[in-house]
């Protein structure tokens, strides 16, 4: 005879026994133990004793500051010192922004922009990328500015008026640099900030901050472990600007806030937004948890959709202009002005499998060149195929089709 005896205890018992009770075999069977399930809260609200520990005040800033570059760059009276002063070179005293809080801040764009840990940590290209940008400023005052009357021709910078619509200002390829500077910052700044250093594991992981998550030990003077923080500042380089960044509703700025909203109201793309807020939550939630395998997953999700946010305007703005070329040549450049920005950001994008941007960063390179080689813009009025093959080279790379973008 066979007896089983389970014990609801820590381990499970189970006893064989025969016929005799000399003959007695007992197996002990450690229980697994069970791991409770990370739920995400159903708004990024994450307090410790009462208060919260989610901070992400340095990319408000940056993103504010952001927005008042932008805005100077259409200012025609802006000298380029004050551009480059605003932009971070600070060539002269940090005060033209108008704002006592901004002025005041010892925190500047041109630090962060091209600036992460896994992608350009001690790199030259580090170095080249600012400079570029520098460029846009510099050619922004000494090409647009003095021809800011003058009507922009093919070989001539200046302004040029949209069928019922802006007057857009470009340089004597079409480009308008302004464009190129605010689209290419999203990729530089927010996106690069964003995927490739505060949800990179290196930068989660980064000195003690797995020990101290795990023994809940804080950063100095402050509610919030270190790793807890920098998830946050990610999520702050996407919703800092928003007035209540707990439960956004974007459009909340002229970065990737705006164009996340603009994918999302997008048929093809709807529930992009939740996805990546939702993996924002429960990333989070997993860092309080210890989870660090879920917690790299969410951040995951967040690179790959936040990469395809980039791809698809990209698209958008290429086959956007290539549609006006024939009827509206200022709207057309100014759609190609913003899709050369969009280019341009693609090289901040992530791949989570190859560990770098979808497009081989020479390609992006070619692409960006080929949209200002020659006579630029104006090129494309005689032969648009540059920039139908430019789509669906993006457009299959980051999984969609050109007509889901248009």
């Amino acid at each position: 005879m066979k007896r089983v005896i389970l014990s609801m205890i820590a381990v499970v018992t189970v006893v064989f026994a025969s016929c005799s009770d000399d003959d007695v075999q007992e197996v002990i069977i450690p229980e697994t133990p069970v791991t409770p399930e990370v739920t995400a809260p159903p708004t990024y609200k994450f307090e410790r004793s009462g208060e919260s520990t989610v901070s992400f005040g340095g990319q408000t800033t940056r993103i504010k500051m952001a927005e008042k570059i932008i805005s100077a760059l259409k200012d025609k009276t802006k000298t380029k010192i004050e551009l480059d002063s605003m932009f971070g070179r600070k060539l002269t005293t940090h005060n033209y922004f108008s704002d006592n809080d901004l002025d005041s801040s010892p925190k500047n764009v041109r630090s962060k922009t091209a600036a992460s840990d896994d992608y350009f940590d001690g790199e030259q290209e580090a170095v080249d990328r600012k400079l570029e940008f520098d460029s846009f400023i510099s050619k922004q005052v000494t090409e647009v500015f003095p021809n800011w009357e003058v009507d922009a021709a093919e070989g001539t910078p200046g302004k040029i008026q949209e069928l019922g619509g802006s007057t857009r200002y470009v340089n004597a390829k079409g480009l308008e640099y302004n464009q190129a500077f605010a689209k290419g910052l999203i990729g530089a700044l927010m996106v690069d900030q964003m995927l490739n250093h505060y949800l990179s594991p290196a930068v989660l992981d980064g000195g003690t901050n797995k020990e101290d998550n795990d023994a809940g030990t804080l950063a100095q003077d402050k509610n919030y472990t270190t790793m807890e923080h920098k998830w946050d500042e990610a999520y702050g380089y996407l919703y800092g600007n928003e007035v209540n960044p707990e439960v956004p509703v974007l459009g909340a700025d002229s970065f990737l806030n705006k164009y996340l909203k603009r994918v999302n109201d997008d048929t093809d793309f709807s529930g992009i937004k939740e996805e990546i807020y939702d993996a924002f939550k429960l990333g989070r939630a997993a860092i309080v948890a210890k989870d660090y395998e879920l917690r790299d997953k969410q951040a995951n999700i967040i690179k790959e959709a936040i990469s395809k946010v980039i791809a698809i305007r990209a698209v958008y703005y290429l086959q956007t202009g290539k549609n006006n070329l024939a009827t509206d040549l200022a709207s057309a450049f100014h759609h190609l002005s913003e899709g050369y920005g969009f280019v341009y950001a693609l090289r901040f994008t992530r791949n989570t499998t190859t560990q770098q941007p979808h497009l081989p960063v020479a390609e992006i390179t070619k692409f960006v060149n080929v949209l200002q080689a020659g006579t630029g813009f104006y090129s494309f009025k005689y032969d648009a195929n540059p920039l139908v093959e430019m789509s669906t080279r993006i457009a299959s790379v980051y999984g969609f089709t050109v007509d889901q973008a248009k």
